[in-house]
């Protein structure tokens, strides 16, 4: 008895040795071999914060860098303006900057990294009412993926409530946005920020800086993400 009502049959239905002799000879359409699955690269670390208290932004940013280590980029002082949509909760004008952090990471500790900073935003609460607003996400050389707790059509659903945010890709030389894009993520100057940052990243899987040589403190291709 394999399974309640089921019972194997006398001889084997399915001819599993041929079966998977046959899958490891299968070869696709064109003279293409079948894809394995493999580790893909670490990604580039990001972040959005925004907070109606200016100062707030630079000691939360020591705690990100307590948890993800140092940054080596960060945009110039910029206001979340793109909508109104956190007024009630948060105040109004809302104070901004994105980051980026110089230590790669997996693609699957996305899910840790936005539980991490719900915490960090649950620390500066007042009351109820956040006082600071923190976004992470993942830059690779193909996207840029953000975390939400929030469900919609084209979020795919990872773990503990948690679903990754296609928010841009790349196509043609540069970021671009897609028809479901936050306005403020698809505006030109924040697609050329994200894009200096991927250069920077790919020097890193490179292992060179921007004149071309060799990284003396390369960030590690593995490892844990702190």
């Amino acid at each position: 008895m394999i399974f309640p009502g089921f019972e194997r049959p006398e001889k084997d239905f399915f001819p599993w040795n041929g079966f998977f002799k046959g899958i490891a000879s299968k070869r696709e359409p064109h003279g293409t071999t079948m894809s394995r699955p493999k580790e893909p690269e670490r990604v580039k670390l990001i972040a959005s914060l925004f907070s109606p208290q200016r100062d707030l932004l630079e000691q939360v940013l020591g705690d990100l860098r307590g948890l993800f280590g140092p940054e080596d980029w960060k945009s110039p002082d910029l206001y979340f303006d793109r909508t109104r949509y956190y007024e009630r909760e948060m105040g109004w004008p809302l104070h901004r900057l994105f980051v980026s952090f110089e230590r790669l990471v997996s693609p699957d500790s996305l899910v840790e990294t936005k539980l991490w900073t719900n915490t960090l935003e649950s620390r500066y609460l007042e009351g109820t009412r956040r006082r600071v607003n923190i976004d992470p996400g993942h830059l690779s050389l193909e996207r840029l993926v953000l975390a939400t707790g929030k469900n919609y059509t084209h979020r795919i659903y990872l773990s503990k409530g948690i679903y990754a945010d296609l928010t841009l890709v790349f196509k043609r030389g540069s970021f671009r946005p897609l028809e479901w894009t936050y306005r403020d993520y698809a505006e030109p100057r924040i697609i050329s920020y994200f894009n200096a940052v991927r250069e920077r990243y790919k020097r890193q899987l490179r292992g060179i800086d921007e004149n071309g040589a060799p990284l003396l403190n390369t960030p590690p291709s593995g490892g844990s993400l702190v």
